[in-house]
């Protein structure tokens, strides 16, 4: 199967098309052809050097989250079966044809989800989800989101709307309308960020969730009373100073499945920033390297002519 790899650390250029085994599935698991497979900031850090420790093997397959039609499915699986549509996740793997991936990893796609938007909901959405439960947000509360137009971003906004919460979002001037569109009270970065938050919401704000970095963090120190109720996705190098939450993605097959239903309750949106063939995941990587990008950016996976999962040609699932 075609993926693609790194086999040194660098900029995107770094990233090649491999030709690499088909992965089988072993007992509780099923292989997924892959549709679209999502980017995220871990994949282009880690591409950079950053290892978070987790081990890098050269060549060095990317990409944490995935939709895709099941191909192959291992023994005991009863959930699903070959050609149902699925999306879920599987650590550095998901930059390619085929991922094999536990069942307690996967959900059904349902019909209406693009395949781009089910291989982007998994991780971000996923991490906004374990946000909002760690900082315990609920109706008629204040929410601050920095950041609020990316990935995680976005996700958060639509989710605390969902639980009854106000929701503050800080974007350049651009996204303002875009977070009017989400539900939030869009806000400015730069000097002056905590004035303009007061005056947006006199009430006070309750919990705040920092995508953004140290400036989004600080103010977000002078507008929450209680450090326990403001989370950071990224500044973890100040945690112990200010004692506010490190926020770390609890993925799970039942918070999955609840973003599942939030997209079809309410319409979850997920705009697409970028959409690259898999040969183009350089390019991929040079767009979510831009920053303040508006939702995500996907990999979409199309089979070469002639392969098994081309279409018209015969399927290989067992």
């Amino acid at each position: 199967m075609r993926a693609i790899a790194f086999s040194a650390h660098g900029a995107p250029d770094v990233l090649e098309t491999v030709e690499l085994p088909t992965p089988e599935p072993g007992p509780g698991e099923v292989r997924v052809r892959i549709r679209a497979a999502g980017v995220q900031p871990f994949d282009t850090a880690l591409r950079q050097g950053l290892s978070f420790g987790f081990p890098v093997t050269f060549p060095q397959v990317l990409g944490n989250e995935f939709a895709g039609t099941v191909d192959a499915v291992g023994k005991g699986v009863t959930e699903f079966a070959p050609g149902d549509g699925v999306l879920g996740w599987q650590l550095l793997s998901c930059y390619a044809e085929y991922t094999v991936a536990p069942v307690e990893q996967v959900v059904a796609k349902p019909e209406g989800m693009s395949w781009e938007v089910a291989g982007v909901l998994s991780a971000s959405g996923q991490t906004a989800h374990t946000a909002l439960e760690e900082l315990k947000v609920g109706p008629r509360e204040t929410v601050l989101v920095h950041a609020a137009a990316g990935g995680v971003g976005t996700f958060a906004v639509q989710i605390a709307r969902d639980l009854g919460a106000t929701v503050i979002g800080t974007a350049s001037p651009g996204n303002h309308e875009y977070l009017r569109s989400l539900g939030a009270v869009p806000v400015a970065y730069g000097e002056g960020l905590v004035e303009r938050v007061r005056e947006a919401a006199p009430q006070g704000v309750d919990a705040a969730l920092d995508a953004a970095g140290e400036e989004a963090l600080r103010a977000s120190l002078a507008l929450v009373g209680d450090r326990g109720r403001i989370g950071t996705l990224v500044s973890f190098d100040l945690v112990e100073e200010t004692g506010v939450r490190a926020i770390r993605s609890q993925r799970s097959r039942e918070r999955l499945a609840e973003l599942v239903a939030l997209h079809e309750r309410v319409g979850l949106q997920v705009p697409i920033a970028g959409a690259f063939d898999l040969a183009d995941a350089a390019e991929a990587h040079r767009l979510s390297e831009t920053g303040h990008l508006r939702g995500k950016v996907v990999i979409t996976v199309r089979p070469e002519p002639g392969s098994p999962s081309a279409p018209g040609a015969g399927g290989n699932a067992t």
